[in-house]
């Protein structure tokens, strides 16, 4: 006796792509609920995390001063 899964597995396969695809969306749409208690933990999460990687100072530096020590370093390894 086959089960009622087997028996929708079945007819899933005779059914053409497009009523698949609406049949699988169908399906995502009921267990794909918004859940306010994890949206906050990834909230949460992602704050952590951006306070963890965000610059902790910023410090001006002159043009001319940059240029000077990106050429030293390009140009070091050939003096």
């Amino acid at each position: 006796m086959k089960t009622a899964t087997s028996e929708l597995a079945e007819k899933i396969k005779a059914l053409p792509d497009v009523d698949k695809v609406k049949l699988v969306d169908s399906i995502l749409l009921q267990l794909d609920k918004p859940d306010p208690e994890i949206d906050r933990i990834w909230a949460d999460e992602a704050r952590k995390r951006w306070q963890v990687s965000r610059p902790r100072y910023l410090v001006p530096v002159q043009s001319q001063v940059m240029e000077t020590t990106i050429v030293s370093i390009l140009l070091l390894p050939y003096f």
